[in-house]
């Protein structure tokens, strides 16, 4: 069984950061011990001071020269194991049995005062056992991009991993050409993932030391449920929630992960690893931007599905635990029924939600109302989805101009030239019937409402292009002010830019790389 309790170990850097080591203490076998590269130079580029208050660290230390080696994994705290994680995966649909960090190391686990446990993981530190040809290093502008992604997509209100720092090595790495080497900082609730499990599957118990340790860590509640295989299938069914949740929020917002393989799908419902992610202009469910995604398995569209599948390789680990019987045999049959009654809930989980992250956008429910959609109402859902891929809408500017187009409405004057379906009579008809639906919540208080959930500002891929380019140039300035608009989304933009969709071509060629 888990034992999630602080350990207060003495480190080389004491007052810095105290970490606590549960993932070792208890999993061994799902991890190797090692050390990151030492760097000649280490620098911090950004440091993320909210974020470090948060976490009880003291952002002036982590500056200093002690700080930029500890984040760039070239000085490991002192009596505290470091270890590159182990994992499987399923990548574009085909099976790799041995994964795991090929380029990172978790450092260990910061413990709040309140209890809340959170990994501190770095990415690019070096080489692994885990490494598979690779050089296990990164370069600053994919690091600056998961960084500024994960952060924007924190600020619009989504589960994700968080970036603490990024750190520059002093080192040219090679890629097509070389390019400033550095390391990302990573904080997650957890770093366990459907990957972990196919895993330790594979290991016989050790499936059952990180089930066990996964509900420890995110759902504690579920240990009073005395029988293994009801306590597992109820934590099989909160992890469909909330990936189901996560991906719903996704498709709110117009965000591709680019790469949903099952080592990067979370058990917390967190959204980890932005490599080759990219969020839409022109609404088109077949979208693609990630350059290693030839077949469009994870475009915009098929993201739900792939989620499904996913989970459906978690329940597949997770057998043995269901199907445990008092003689010490696994009645295989018997779990495989109980799982898949479970997983076939996905489909309509995921439809609850992504209703009511829609219905939330466009002013049928306000927040916290949890009440379901009547049929006009799912009816005027179904065919905004229509209009908006036929007509090809700009994701983002479109839902912020639905309230203009309510504003209008509710002041007794014809939507304006900029809202978002007025220039179009082929989609008034859809106008005047949310306008009916909304009755008299056809309100400027509504769509206050709509502007409270609707962003203005998203990591636009040509500005997130833009600012990268000059950061890896030495310019910071704009990728500073990028971050400060896409971290506060629902204002209006210092720079209006900000606010717009990419020139017109742009997209049609525009690619993400993982930056491996």
């Amino acid at each position: 069984m888990a034992t999630l309790v602080k350990v207060s170990a003495p480190t080389a850097l004491r007052g810095l950061v105290d970490l606590d080591t549960s993932f070792v203490r208890d999993l061994e076998g799902m991890y190797v011990p090692w050390s990151g590269d030492v760097v000649p130079d280490p620098e911090i580029v950004v440091l993320n001071e909210p974020l470090a208050r948060e976490l009880g660290l003291d952002p002036e230390r982590l500056r200093s020269a002690d700080g930029a080696a500890l984040l760039a994994g070239s000085a490991p705290p002192a009596d505290t194991t470091t270890v590159a994680m182990a994992y499987s995966g399923h990548q574009f649909g085909n099976f790799s049995p041995l994964l795991g960090d090929g380029r990172a190391l978790l450092l260990g686990e910061l413990v709040a005062p309140d209890g809340t446990r959170r990994d501190l993981h770095l990415k690019g530190s070096g080489r692994t056992p885990f490494a598979r040809g690779g050089d296990g290093k990164a370069v600053l502008g994919p690091m600056l991009r998961e960084y500024l992604v994960s952060e924007a997509m924190h600020a619009l209100g989504i589960p994700t991993t968080r970036s603490l720092a990024v750190t520059s090595t002093g080192q040219s790495v090679q890629r097509e050409q070389p390019e400033p080497g550095a390391v990302l900082a990573r904080i997650a609730s957890s770093h366990l993932r459907v990957g972990s499990f196919e895993f330790a599957v594979r290991r016989g118990p050790l499936v059952v030391d990180l089930t066990h340790y996964a509900i420890a860590r995110h759902h504690p509640d579920l240990l009073e449920i005395d029988d293994v295989p009801d306590r597992v299938v109820a934590f099989f069914e909160r992890v469909l929630d909330a990936q189901a949740s996560l991906i719903a929020q996704y498709m709110g917002v117009g965000f591709i992960h680019g790469v949903l393989n099952t080592d990067n799908t979370t058990i917390s419902g967190e959204s980890i690893d932005y490599g080759p992610c990219a969020f839409l202009d022109a609404h088109d469910p077949t979208t693609v931007f990630s350059s290693i995604d030839t077949i469009g398995r994870y475009a915009f569209g098929n993201q739900p599905a792939v989620i499904g599948w996913n989970l459906a390789r978690l329940a597949e680990a997770l057998i043995p635990l269901v199907g445990a019987r008092d003689d010490g045999e696994v009645d295989a049959d018997a779990a495989i029924a109980r799982l898949t009654d479970s997983l076939s809930t996905y489909a309509a989980r995921y439809e609850h939600h992504q209703a009511a992250v829609t219905a939330r956008k466009i002013g049928l429910r306000g927040a916290g109302d949890p009440s379901p959609l009547d049929d006009d109402e799912s009816s005027l859902l179904t065919d905004l989805e229509t209009v908006m891929r036929e007509q090809r809408v700009d994701h983002t500017g479109f839902f912020r101009a639905l309230s203009v187009d309510l504003w209008a409405h509710a002041s007794g004057h014809e939507p304006t030239e900029t809202a978002a379906l007025a220039p179009n009579p082929g989609t008034r008809e859809w106008l005047e019937r949310w306008f009916a639906v909304l009755g008299d919540r056809a309100t400027t208080a509504t769509a206050d409402g709509m502007d409270a959930v609707n962003p203005v500002v998203v990591p636009r891929n040509h500005l997130v292009d833009e600012a990268l380019r000059a950061g890896e140039a030495g310019d910071m300035g704009p990728f500073h002010a990028l971050f400060a608009a896409v971290t506060h989304p629902f204002d209006a933009p210092s720079d209006p830019r900000f606010a717009l969709p990419a020139p017109d071509g742009f997209s049609d060629g525009f690619r993400t790389f993982c930056g491996t």
